[in-house]
């Protein structure tokens, strides 16, 4: 099977591009030339798919399936539908689960959940790839698939505030300093390791029955936000040190958090895949966030450059915790 992914050695998909070619698939990667991560194995395109007049390697060819990790705008979809009509017989799409319902009218998310979120552009602008790509399938039969991945980690942090590639949660709890969780810590929310991801994920490439639907692929097990920070710091030996404060006053003393916390973070959420089980079976996430988390850390740690501790970040969460200080004084 000949699989283009564009992008490849991000978070989510370097795990995937590894499995694809462990089940011996004819995998290319479509990228600048600028990443750090080496997919051995696999054969590389260079290029921008923003400057498609620069492609001619990659015109020269027809794909099995095309996969766009970094496709965030419809303007990116019409993009791709230029490059990629006649030319692959599966387009899967990278969309986000965070475009389910916010907020939710019930906590089971299941693939028939309506997608609506106005709160965050991110978001926004997923949904308007989806309708797009859907609005293709209908008229054209353009093969596409949808998948949202939830909070999946690997080589970044899990965590809300201070966390994904940032250092700044970390650093924190190494040296005892307070760090904020969001309402009371008691909400329910997935995270889902890219290795387990990547199990369902490379099992729907070239899956002719997947052609016009939408998957999103989670870990099964829920924790709450208290027990995803206990579980991190006791990976690092400490004890956090949490200072509970309600989403809303964050999000107004800081509104650059409100995106990724008020239309995202801020409410239970539990996902059903039996979908994704259905059309992959045996696919199981099968690991915890105990174990995942402690992968996580130890990668982080190999090298100091993967630590980068943000100073806007740093400063914002200052701001938060003297502006709930005050207020609580």
């Amino acid at each position: 099977m000949k699989v283009l992914f564009i992008g490849g050695t991000g978070n989510i998909s370097t795990p995937s591009s590894h499995l694809a070619l462990s089940k011996e698939m004819d995998l290319f990667l479509l990228n600048r030339g600028n990443s750090k991560v080496e997919i051995e194995g696999a054969s590389t395109i260079i290029g921008d798919i923003n400057k498609p007049e620069e492609l001619t390697e990659l015109k020269k060819h027809s794909w099995d399936v095309v996969v766009n990790w970094i496709a965030f705008t419809p303007e990116d979809i019409e993009r791709d539908l230029e490059l990629f009509r006649g030319k692959t017989k599966q387009y899967i799409f990278i969309s986000s689960a965070s475009c389910y319902q916010t907020p939710l009218r019930y906590p089971i998310i299941t693939e028939s959940t309506p997608v609506c979120n106005n709160l965050w552009d991110y978001s926004s602008q997923k949904i308007q790839c989806e309708e797009r790509l859907l609005k293709a399938y209908r008229e054209e039969g353009f093969p596409m698939t949808i998948v949202r991945p939830s909070h999946t980690y690997g080589t970044v942090t899990p965590l809300a505030i201070g966390g994904f590639n940032k250092y700044n949660v970390i650093d924190r709890i190494l040296k005892g300093k307070e760090i904020i969780v969001h309402g009371d810590g008691t909400s329910l929310w997935v995270v889902t390791h890219a290795d387990d991801f990547a199990k369902g994920f490379v099992g729907l490439l070239g899956l002719t029955t997947a052609i016009g639907h939408a998957f999103h692929i989670t870990s099964d097990e829920v924790l709450s936000w208290n027990m995803i920070y206990k579980i991190t710091a006791e990976a690092l030996g400490k004890e956090a040190n949490i200072v509970h404060i309600a989403s809303d006053f964050i999000c107004k003393v800081e509104p650059s958090f409100t995106g990724s916390l008020l239309a995202d973070k801020a409410e239970s959420v539990i996902f059903d895949n039996t979908k994704i089980k259905t059309f992959v079976p045996g696919f199981k996430a099968t690991i915890p966030y105990s174990e995942g988390i402690k992968r996580t850390l130890n990668w982080l740690q190999e090298k100091p450059e993967r630590q980068w501790i943000d100073p806007d970040t740093e400063a914002k969460i200052e701001n938060v915790l003297r502006a709930y200080k005050s207020l609580t004084a």
